[in-house]
Parts: structure tokens; C-alpha cells; sequence
């Protein structure tokens, strides 16, 4: 066993010592030690129900012969952290979960992990460390929301309510109803009830093999996510067993066939950012090339909050990601031949695993669209790439063209929307707030939640080098490559420049001839970061671009 680094031999007296201050007895030491990376905390809605994850994946441990340890790891909640300088910090805690795990997944020598996670960055953080570690390693995450109870004869949520906080600015929404919104909208713990980053992480983490059939969509508060933590402690044990390690799982085929869930699902432009990541920590390559060319192919099969208006409980009624699965494996597009955590084929899987509900998950001669969810657009604005959520966008928006109006933050555009200066047909350009410039890559939640407050959200693009919630709809074009503060052609964009948005034919442009662009290009001078303390202080003098998931790693290697 790995574990006997620090159990076995004379040389390690003192380690069993050390064990024995844990009250661990000589019968545990000879068994598998494994360690119970929980994400719990009390300021995360979607993580304070995780210590009884937790418990119910120990009694799995325990059941199958092992020993749990839990050991603890940060979360951030987004929505908490939106629109204020918290919001720096939120994609970077990624890479303090990746490190962090790695460090002490490795000083203490355990056999085998289980991950619970649940919102937007530990997911992915942590399967950057279980790539990285590469032993034997199983999630469980803590489950989604319920949807908020019904408001004007609808289900409500998060989106819902940033959207109502643009319409009281609006004044088209009182303070009475906007109250009612606010204690209405997320009834439950768990992450937020959309297909948001977090669920779309958590959902593609069942697509990748590394989660258990319902990880992605079993509402945080029904007892059978309870039962899945018990069998994810339990199924560590045949893993640990049989030697299968993520690298194993996490293939070239497994993330290919997670993006084409992606596409399918209408998952979070996020996706876009953690997917390459995690990737890159396989030791696979995965850039947004081919993101377009699975697109293709790709039925567009689920419109949930906020493309639609239905939740993760219904897509966890109609069946769940297994059934999408099943759906797209229908066409052919799947490799299914791949293990998975379950010790078991994605083929072996998904058998039998049917859509129960039509309406819930298209089929795949009835979809949404033909194309995939997400689209990824290049052009003289972003000659590497940009990312929108196609699902989300209206129809009359999938091609659009409009006069620049330039923010250099997202605070100064949230204010001229708040003034009514932003009118039908603009294209609203929010700049220096990637990673590098931001710094810290802020989302852009709130200035697309004014404007679709205000009615607009069919009539006004939105462009950034920041990123966008999966929360966001309409056409937000986010995670513009490369970002204004190292010279992209976004920084270079002036006031009332027509912009093109061309959604189905993948491109973005500016109306700005080669040699104009140069000639501002000559007269640009960089801007320092707005810098805020310490880590976020060297994350900005390191990072170099938001083309991928993987170079936002200040300690990439």
C-alpha cells in the first residue's frame, strides 16, 4: 500500500506514533488509509450540507474495509463574491484547492481519495489534483438546490433575481416584489438550481467517469444523495483494489466525450476554462479548436435555467446525465468503451438508462438545436478565441451588429447601464478584466443581469476578457483571447466602432481596417493591474493569457 510510507517499518516508530495520537488502532493502520477531501464550510450554500457527505462517505470507507480520513479543502461561493473586488479572487482559489490537495494528499501518503466538492471552483480545482496525483480517487459532490418557490406562476433562482435586482434599477420591479424574489430564490442548500458552473462541473464530472451515476443532478437535499456518498466510500475500495487511477478514466476520448455532454447540455462557458485545465494536469491536450468541430455534431439537447425554464431536480427526474448519454450515444458520438470509476464501461453505464421525460431532455431527432450549446468565436477582436453560451442567446441575437460602447471595468459599466446610457443595438465592451488585468478574471454577472433586468437582453451584445457566469444569458461573449492588459485587439477597440457578432458562422470582428489597428496599437500603453494584496499579486505577474484553462496556473509547470 502507498500508505506504508508512513505506517510500516522500524524508521517509522515515530509516524505510528503519531497515528496513535489520532487514536488510530494497529487494526486500522493495516488497512487503506483514505482521505476525505471535504469542501464544508458555513459561508457556501452550496457546501454547508457537505459535512454530512462526508459522514455517509466514511460509513462507505468503513463499510468496504478502509479508513476514512477527513481533511479539509476551500470554497468560495460566487454569488457572495460577485461584483465587488471578492470576485478577483474567485477563479484563482482553483489553484490554491489544486496545490493545497496536492501537497497534502502527498505529505500524508494515502491510498486513495474521495472528493466532495460542489460549486464552481473546487470541482475543477480538485480534479486538477486527482490528475496531478493520479491515485485512486472517486468524487461525490454535494448535489444541487432546489428551484426557488413559484413567483408569477413560475419557478424562480439565482439568475432570476440578479435579472429582478436590473429591474428594480429599471423601475419596473418594486421593492416588495424584489424582496419576495430574495427570500424566495434559493429555498435549500446545494449549488445553485441552474446549469450553472458548478452543476455543469459536477454533471461533467459524471460525463468524465470520476463520478457516480446522479453526482451532478441528485438535489443536495433528498437522502438518496446520502446514498450516494455511502456507495462512492464504498466504490473507492474496488478502485483502490483494482489500481484504476484518473488517468486511467480522465483519457483523450473521456474529455472529448465530456465535451460533447458539454455541448448537449448547454453547460456553462466555464466549461471552457476548467476542462483544458484539468486536461492539461492528464497530461492531455485539450484546446477550444476542437470545441467547434464537436459543436458540429452535437445536438443541443437541454435548455435549463437560465436558457430555459426548467432545473437540475427535472433534468434529475428525466433521467439525468446518463440519459443525455444515452441520447447522443444513439448518433454515435460517444466513445463508450472507456473504464470509469464505477469500474465499469461508460457503455456498461449508461445501458438501460433511458429519457424519461422528452420535454426535459430533447431527443436526438427533436433538439434544441442541431449545433452544441456553446460555441467558441474568433475574429479580429479575438484572434485566439472567445466563448459564448449559444443555448442562452436569442434567436434574433445569434448574429448581430452594433457601436462599441467601451468600459474599462466592469464598475463603470454597470453604472452607465444603471443611467440608462445603454440603448438598443449597442455592444457593450467590458476590458482589463482577464486574468492578467483584472487581476483575477472577474465574472460578469451583474452588468449582463442590468441589462436583461432592463428588457434588453434581446437587443444589446456584451463583450470581456473577463468571463461569464453560467448564470448569464444573451449574447455575453466572454473569456476574450488575448486580454487587454497584454495588447489584444480588445484594448485597442474605441467608442462607436461597429462590431459584428456572427454566432453560427463562429466569428467576431471590429470594422477597423489592419492598418487602423496598428496605428492604435502603436499609441497603446499598458495599464497596471488593479492590484488588490498578496497572492493575487503574483497570480497577476505570472499569468500570461485566457486562451486556456491551463496557462491561468501561476505555478504551471
Amino acid at each position: 500500500m502507498r500508505s506504508d510510507n508512513v505506517k510500516k517499518g522500524v524508521e517509522r516508530a515515530p509516524h505510528r506514533s503519531l497515528f496513535n495520537a489520532l487514536g488510530m488502532t494497529e487494526e486500522e493502520l493495516e488497512r487503506p488509509l483514505i482521505g476525505v477531501v471535504c469542501s464544508y464550510n458555513e459561508i457556501v450554500p452550496g457546501h454547508m450540507n457537505l459535512d454530512k457527505i462526508s459522514e455517509a462517505v466514511k460509513k462507505g470507507v468503513y463499510l468496504a474495509g478502509g479508513v476514512p480520513v477527513e481533511v479539509p479543502a476551500i470554497a468560495v461561493c460566487d454569488g457572495i463574491a460577485m461584483n465587488h473586488t471578492g470576485m478577483k479572487y474567485s477563479l484563482v482559489t482553483r489553484e490554491l484547492i489544486a496545490d493545497s490537495t496536492e501537497c497534502l494528499a502527498t505529505a500524508h501518503q494515502f491510498d486513495g481519495l474521495v472528493m466532495i466538492p460542489n460549486c464552481d471552483k473546487n470541482v475543477p480545482g480538485l480534479l486538477m489534483a486527482a490528475a496531478r496525483l493520479n491515485i485512486p480517487t472517486i468524487f461525490v459532490s454535494g448535489g444541487p438546490m432546489l428551484a426557488g418557490k413559484k413567483l408569477n406562476g413560475k419557478k424562480t433562482c439565482l439568475s432570476s433575481l440578479f435579472e429582478a435586482v436590473g429591474q428594480y434599477n429599471a423601475g419596473t420591479l418594486d421593492a416588495a416584489h424584489l424582496e419576495e424574489f430574495e427570500e424566495k430564490a434559493c429555498p435549500t442548500c446545494g449549488s445553485c438550481s441552474g446549469m450553472y458552473t458548478a452543476n455543469s462541473m459536477n454533471c461533467l464530472t459524471e460525463a468524465l467517469g470520476m463520478g457516480l451515476r446522479g453526482n451532478g443532478t441528485i438535489p443536495a437535499v433528498y437522502s438518496a444523495r446520502i446514498r450516494l456518498a455511502k456507495h462512492a466510500g464504498m466504490k473507492i475500495m474496488e478502485l483502490v483494489e483494482k489500481n484504476i487511477k484518473p488517468r486511467d478514466i480522465m483519457t483523450p476520448a473521456a474529455f472529448k466525450n465530456a465535451m460533447t455532454v458539454d455541448m448537449a447540455l448547454g453547460c456553462s462557458t466555464n466549461s471552457m476554462l476548467h476542462l483544458p485545465a484539468i486536461a492539461h494536469e492528464a497530461g492531455v491536450e485539450l484546446n477550444l479548436e476542437i470545441a467547434n468541430e464537436i459543436s458540429k455534431y452535437t445536438p443541443n439537447l437541454c435548455h435549463l435555467a437560465p436558457a430555459g425554464s426548467t432545473f437540475m431536480e427535472d433534468l434529475d427526474d428525466a433521467g439525468g446525465v446518463y440519459a443525455v448519454m444515452n441520447e447522443l450515444d444513439s448518433l454515435g458520438i460517444l466513445d463508450t468503451t472507456g473504464i470509469t470509476c464505477t469500474g465499469k464501461t461508460i457503455k456498461e453505464n449508461i445501458a438501460g438508462c433511458v429519457n424519461l421525460d422528452p420535454e426535459i431532455i430533447r431527443p436526438v431527432d427533436n433538439p434544441y438545436m442541431k449545433t452544441g450549446g456553446i460555441a467558441v468565436l474568433k475574429g479580429n477582436i479575438a484572434p485566439d478565441s472567445c466563448v459564448v453560451k449559444a443555448a442562452a442567446v436569442a434567436p434574433e441575437m445569434m448574429t448581430h451588429t452594433g457601436p462599441a460602447r467601451v468600459f474599462d471595468s466592469e464598475d463603470d459599466a454597470i453604472k452607465a447601464i444603471r443611467a440608462g446610457k445603454i440603448v438598443k443595438g449597442d455592444v457593450v465592451v467590458i476590458r482589463y478584466e482577464g486574468p492578467k488585468g483584472g487581476p483575477g478574471m472577474r465574472e460578469m454577472l451583474s452588468p449582463t443581469s442590468e441589462i436583461a433586468g432592463m428588457g434588453l437582453d434581446k437587443d444589446v451584445a456584451l463583450i470581456t476578457d473577463g468571463r461569464f457566469s453560467g448564470a448569464t444569458r444573451g449574447a455575453s461573449i466572454g473569456h476574450v483571447s488575448p486580454e487587454a492588459a497584454v495588447g489584444g485587439p480588445i484594448a485597442l477597440i474605441e467608442e462607436g466602432d461597429m462590431i459584428s457578432i456572427d454566432i453560427p458562422n463562429n466569428k467576431i470582428n471590429v470594422a477597423v481596417d489592419d492598418a487602423t489597428l496598428e496605428a492604435r496599437r502603436a499609441k497603446w500603453q499598458p495599464r497596471e493591474p488593479r492590484i488588490t494584496t498578496g497572492y493575487l499579486r503574483r497570480y497577476a505577474a505570472q499569468v500570461t493569457s485566457a486562451n486556456t484553462g491551463a496557462v491561468l496556473q501561476p505555478n504551471d509547470k
